[in-house]
Protein backbone atom coordinates (compact mmCIF):
# COMPACT_ATOMS: atom_id res chain seq x y z
CA UNK A 1 0.00 0.00 0.00
CA UNK A 2 1.43 3.64 -0.88
CA UNK A 3 0.79 6.40 1.54
CA UNK A 4 -2.39 7.47 -0.10
CA UNK A 5 -3.79 4.22 0.06
CA UNK A 6 -3.07 4.18 3.88
CA UNK A 7 -4.44 7.15 4.65
CA UNK A 8 -7.80 5.98 2.36
CA UNK A 9 -8.06 2.79 4.66
CA UNK A 10 -8.31 5.43 8.06
CA UNK A 11 -10.90 6.63 6.93
CA UNK A 12 -12.83 4.13 5.67
CA UNK A 13 -12.13 2.83 9.20
CA UNK A 14 -13.24 5.77 10.93
CA UNK A 15 -16.52 5.94 8.51
CA UNK A 16 -17.27 2.28 8.11
CA UNK A 17 -18.93 3.09 5.43
CA UNK A 18 -18.03 2.94 1.30
CA UNK A 19 -19.95 5.52 -0.04
CA UNK A 20 -19.05 8.00 3.01
CA UNK A 21 -15.40 7.54 2.98
CA UNK A 22 -15.61 7.95 -0.81
CA UNK A 23 -17.26 11.35 -0.19
CA UNK A 24 -14.90 12.73 2.28
CA UNK A 25 -12.30 10.96 -0.36
CA UNK A 26 -13.13 12.93 -3.26
CA UNK A 27 -12.69 9.86 -4.82
CA UNK A 28 -15.47 7.28 -6.37
CA UNK A 29 -17.08 4.48 -4.63
CA UNK A 30 -15.79 1.77 -7.47
CA UNK A 31 -12.53 3.25 -7.12
CA UNK A 32 -12.54 3.07 -2.89
CA UNK A 33 -13.85 -0.38 -3.32
CA UNK A 34 -11.54 -1.62 -5.81
CA UNK A 35 -8.71 -0.18 -2.91
CA UNK A 36 -10.28 -2.00 -0.39
CA UNK A 37 -10.17 -5.39 -2.15
CA UNK A 38 -6.32 -4.99 -2.65
CA UNK A 39 -6.00 -3.96 1.16
CA UNK A 40 -7.39 -7.31 2.25
CA UNK A 41 -5.72 -9.03 -0.98
CA UNK A 42 -2.53 -7.72 0.79
CA UNK A 43 -3.04 -8.56 4.56
CA UNK A 44 -3.85 -11.89 3.50
CA UNK A 45 -7.38 -11.42 5.60
CA UNK A 46 -10.69 -9.44 5.55
CA UNK A 47 -10.10 -6.43 7.11
CA UNK A 48 -14.08 -5.31 8.07
CA UNK A 49 -17.24 -7.66 8.42
CA UNK A 50 -19.93 -6.96 5.81
CA UNK A 51 -23.34 -6.15 7.88
CA UNK A 52 -26.13 -4.82 6.41
CA UNK A 53 -24.53 -2.91 3.33
CA UNK A 54 -22.32 -1.26 6.03
CA UNK A 55 -18.79 -2.05 7.25
CA UNK A 56 -17.71 -3.38 10.78
CA UNK A 57 -14.01 -3.05 11.36
CA UNK A 58 -13.04 -6.51 12.80
CA UNK A 59 -9.98 -7.83 14.71
CA UNK A 60 -8.00 -7.70 11.68
CA UNK A 61 -8.51 -4.32 10.65
CA UNK A 62 -8.49 -3.00 14.30
CA UNK A 63 -4.75 -4.02 13.83
CA UNK A 64 -4.29 -2.81 10.64
CA UNK A 65 -5.51 0.71 11.10
CA UNK A 66 -3.41 0.39 14.39
CA UNK A 67 -0.27 0.40 12.20
CA UNK A 68 -1.75 2.49 9.15
CA UNK A 69 -2.46 5.55 11.72
CA UNK A 70 1.31 4.61 12.70
CA UNK A 71 2.73 4.60 9.03
CA UNK A 72 1.48 7.55 8.79
CA UNK A 73 2.22 9.80 11.53
CA UNK A 74 5.88 8.79 11.42
CA UNK A 75 5.90 10.00 7.26
CA UNK A 76 4.50 13.27 8.40
CA UNK A 77 7.15 13.26 10.89
CA UNK A 78 9.47 12.72 8.83
CA UNK A 79 8.76 15.50 6.28
CA UNK A 80 8.08 17.90 9.73
CA UNK A 81 11.96 17.07 10.84
CA UNK A 82 12.84 17.61 7.52
CA UNK A 83 11.14 21.13 7.09
CA UNK A 84 12.09 21.94 10.53
CA UNK A 85 15.69 21.06 9.23
CA UNK A 86 15.86 23.60 7.33
CA UNK A 87 14.74 26.37 9.38
CA UNK A 88 14.22 25.54 13.04
CA UNK A 89 12.67 29.05 13.80
CA UNK A 90 9.25 27.60 11.94
CA UNK A 91 9.05 24.29 12.13
CA UNK A 92 6.21 22.72 14.02
CA UNK A 93 5.99 20.70 17.66
CA UNK A 94 3.81 18.32 18.04
CA UNK A 95 2.48 18.84 21.54
CA UNK A 96 0.45 16.55 24.10
CA UNK A 97 -0.48 17.86 27.76
CA UNK A 98 -2.45 16.19 30.63
CA UNK A 99 -6.15 17.31 31.14
CA UNK A 100 -4.77 18.80 35.11
CA UNK A 101 -2.09 21.16 33.45
CA UNK A 102 -4.68 23.22 31.04
CA UNK A 103 -5.61 25.73 33.39
CA UNK A 104 -2.44 27.67 33.83
CA UNK A 105 1.20 25.80 32.94
CA UNK A 106 0.88 25.13 29.70
CA UNK A 107 -1.07 28.20 28.31
CA UNK A 108 1.58 30.29 30.33
CA UNK A 109 5.17 28.16 29.19
CA UNK A 110 3.22 28.74 25.60
CA UNK A 111 2.70 32.12 26.04
CA UNK A 112 6.34 32.41 27.39
CA UNK A 113 8.04 30.99 24.44
CA UNK A 114 5.76 32.34 21.40
CA UNK A 115 7.67 35.75 22.68
CA UNK A 116 10.71 34.88 21.67
CA UNK A 117 9.70 32.64 18.94
CA UNK A 118 6.99 34.00 17.71
CA UNK A 119 7.04 31.74 13.98
CA UNK A 120 6.85 28.36 15.36
CA UNK A 121 3.55 26.62 15.32
CA UNK A 122 2.26 23.76 17.82
CA UNK A 123 -0.19 21.27 17.14
CA UNK A 124 -1.81 20.33 20.71
CA UNK A 125 -3.13 17.51 21.66
CA UNK A 126 -4.89 16.88 25.60
CA UNK A 127 -5.78 14.01 26.98
CA UNK A 128 -5.20 11.25 29.88
CA UNK A 129 -1.51 10.53 30.50
CA UNK A 130 -1.76 6.50 28.93
CA UNK A 131 -3.75 8.49 26.17
CA UNK A 132 -0.69 11.15 25.43
CA UNK A 133 2.50 8.55 26.23
CA UNK A 134 0.94 6.69 23.46
CA UNK A 135 0.46 8.97 21.23
CA UNK A 136 4.63 9.68 21.45
CA UNK A 137 5.42 6.20 21.22
CA UNK A 138 3.43 6.36 18.11
CA UNK A 139 4.85 8.95 16.49
CA UNK A 140 1.53 10.99 16.87
CA UNK A 141 3.19 13.54 19.38
CA UNK A 142 6.85 14.38 19.80
CA UNK A 143 6.95 15.12 23.17
CA UNK A 144 4.57 14.73 25.75
CA UNK A 145 4.01 16.56 29.67
CA UNK A 146 2.93 14.19 32.09
CA UNK A 147 2.65 12.70 35.52
CA UNK A 148 3.90 10.48 37.01
CA UNK A 149 6.73 9.17 35.64
CA UNK A 150 5.50 6.69 33.16
CA UNK A 151 7.00 2.82 33.94
CA UNK A 152 6.60 1.82 30.85
CA UNK A 153 9.72 1.19 28.83
CA UNK A 154 11.08 3.19 25.84
CA UNK A 155 10.61 7.09 27.24
CA UNK A 156 13.43 9.35 27.83
CA UNK A 157 12.16 11.40 30.75
CA UNK A 158 13.08 15.28 32.22
CA UNK A 159 11.51 16.53 35.07
CA UNK A 160 9.67 19.65 35.02
CA UNK A 161 8.35 20.65 38.58
CA UNK A 162 6.38 18.88 41.78
CA UNK A 163 2.91 19.17 42.55
CA UNK A 164 2.03 18.81 46.04
CA UNK A 165 -1.62 17.19 46.81
CA UNK A 166 -4.29 17.78 48.75
CA UNK A 167 -7.64 16.75 49.97
CA UNK A 168 -10.04 18.89 48.29
CA UNK A 169 -13.44 19.36 50.59
CA UNK A 170 -16.57 21.09 49.98
CA UNK A 171 -16.84 24.08 52.22
CA UNK A 172 -18.05 24.00 55.25
CA UNK A 173 -16.68 19.77 56.01
CA UNK A 174 -15.49 19.03 59.55
CA UNK A 175 -12.26 18.63 57.42
CA UNK A 176 -12.23 21.90 55.99
CA UNK A 177 -10.28 23.53 58.58
CA UNK A 178 -7.62 21.85 59.25
CA UNK A 179 -3.93 23.43 58.51
CA UNK A 180 -2.83 19.99 56.79
CA UNK A 181 -4.53 16.25 57.05
CA UNK A 182 -3.49 12.67 57.14
CA UNK A 183 -5.55 10.76 54.46
CA UNK A 184 -6.25 8.13 57.29
CA UNK A 185 -9.01 10.84 58.90
CA UNK A 186 -11.01 10.67 55.72
CA UNK A 187 -11.26 6.80 55.85
CA UNK A 188 -15.54 6.49 55.77
CA UNK A 189 -15.62 9.23 53.28
CA UNK A 190 -17.12 8.80 50.06
CA UNK A 191 -14.71 9.86 47.30
CA UNK A 192 -14.49 11.20 43.89
CA UNK A 193 -11.94 10.33 41.77
CA UNK A 194 -9.94 9.83 38.32
CA UNK A 195 -10.73 6.89 36.10
CA UNK A 196 -8.48 3.55 37.25
CA UNK A 197 -5.93 4.34 34.23
CA UNK A 198 -4.99 8.13 35.37
CA UNK A 199 -1.53 8.05 36.82
CA UNK A 200 -2.87 10.50 39.54
CA UNK A 201 -5.68 7.99 40.75
CA UNK A 202 -3.07 4.93 40.91
CA UNK A 203 -0.73 7.39 43.22
CA UNK A 204 -4.13 8.47 45.16
CA UNK A 205 -5.03 4.87 45.20
CA UNK A 206 -1.79 3.79 47.19
CA UNK A 207 -1.55 6.27 48.99
CA UNK A 208 -5.00 5.82 50.78
CA UNK A 209 -3.82 1.66 51.04
CA UNK A 210 -0.64 2.68 52.85
CA UNK A 211 -3.16 4.52 55.54
CA UNK A 212 -5.68 1.47 55.54
CA UNK A 213 -8.40 3.53 53.85
CA UNK A 214 -10.49 1.50 51.46
CA UNK A 215 -12.43 4.26 50.02
CA UNK A 216 -16.07 4.54 48.59
CA UNK A 217 -15.68 5.51 44.79
CA UNK A 218 -19.31 7.65 44.19
CA UNK A 219 -17.79 8.92 40.75
CA UNK A 220 -14.70 8.40 38.30
CA UNK A 221 -14.27 11.44 35.98
CA UNK A 222 -12.29 11.81 33.21
CA UNK A 223 -10.81 15.35 34.36
CA UNK A 224 -9.84 16.87 37.39
CA UNK A 225 -12.36 20.06 36.82
CA UNK A 226 -15.03 17.41 37.11
CA UNK A 227 -13.61 16.32 40.28
CA UNK A 228 -13.54 19.31 42.26
CA UNK A 229 -17.45 20.66 40.35
CA UNK A 230 -18.54 17.09 42.13
CA UNK A 231 -17.04 17.96 45.64
CA UNK A 232 -17.96 21.04 45.49
CA UNK A 233 -21.32 20.18 45.52
CA UNK A 234 -20.81 17.61 48.47
CA UNK A 235 -20.55 14.32 46.42
CA UNK A 236 -17.30 13.69 48.18
CA UNK A 237 -13.75 14.24 49.43
CA UNK A 238 -10.80 14.00 46.58
CA UNK A 239 -6.49 13.92 46.46
CA UNK A 240 -6.58 16.50 43.57
CA UNK A 241 -2.79 18.64 43.20
CA UNK A 242 -3.01 21.84 44.92
CA UNK A 243 -4.27 24.26 42.61
CA UNK A 244 -1.45 27.20 41.11
CA UNK A 245 -4.06 28.32 39.03
CA UNK A 246 -4.80 31.37 41.89
CA UNK A 247 -8.31 31.12 40.42
CA UNK A 248 -11.27 31.06 42.86
CA UNK A 249 -12.81 27.63 43.87
CA UNK A 250 -15.85 26.28 45.75
CA UNK A 251 -13.98 23.59 47.51
CA UNK A 252 -11.15 23.79 50.20
CA UNK A 253 -8.09 22.02 49.84
CA UNK A 254 -6.02 20.64 52.59
CA UNK A 255 -2.45 20.08 52.45
CA UNK A 256 -1.96 16.00 52.42
CA UNK A 257 1.03 15.49 55.53
CA UNK A 258 1.35 11.68 53.75
CA UNK A 259 4.96 10.65 52.51
CA UNK A 260 4.83 10.56 48.92
CA UNK A 261 1.96 12.98 48.58
CA UNK A 262 2.78 14.61 45.77
CA UNK A 263 3.53 13.94 41.80
CA UNK A 264 6.07 15.00 39.59
CA UNK A 265 5.57 16.35 36.16
CA UNK A 266 7.86 15.86 33.37
CA UNK A 267 8.39 15.96 29.82
CA UNK A 268 8.91 12.22 27.70
CA UNK A 269 9.59 12.03 24.32
CA UNK A 270 10.66 8.45 22.69
CA UNK A 271 14.07 7.42 23.46
CA UNK A 272 14.39 5.80 20.13
CA UNK A 273 13.57 8.86 18.03
CA UNK A 274 15.72 12.16 17.72
CA UNK A 275 13.94 15.08 18.39
CA UNK A 276 13.04 17.72 16.03
CA UNK A 277 15.08 21.12 16.37
CA UNK A 278 11.36 22.51 17.32
CA UNK A 279 10.72 20.19 19.89
CA UNK A 280 14.07 20.08 21.14
CA UNK A 281 14.18 23.51 21.71
CA UNK A 282 10.53 23.69 22.78
CA UNK A 283 11.66 21.29 25.46
CA UNK A 284 15.04 22.61 26.28
CA UNK A 285 12.65 25.49 27.55
CA UNK A 286 10.56 23.99 29.47
CA UNK A 287 13.56 22.67 31.38
CA UNK A 288 15.28 25.84 31.75
CA UNK A 289 11.76 27.44 33.19
CA UNK A 290 10.55 24.69 35.37
CA UNK A 291 8.85 26.34 38.35
CA UNK A 292 9.71 25.79 41.28
CA UNK A 293 8.83 22.88 43.79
Amino acid sequence: MNLEELRWFVVLAETEHVTDAAAELAVSQPTLSRALARFEREAGAPLFDRVHRRLRLNAYGEIMLEHARRSIAEMKSAGERIAALRDPDTGRVRLAFLHSLANWYVPEQLRRFRQSAPTMGFDLFQGPAHVITQRVLDGQSDIAITAPRPEAPGFAWRGLYVDQLCLAVPQGHRLATRAKVRLSAAAGEPFVALGEQAGLRQLTDQLLAEDGVHPDIVFEATEIPTVEGLVAAGFGVAVVPIPRDGGKSKTVHVPVSNAGAKREVGLVWDRDRRLSPPAKRFADFLSNDAPGA
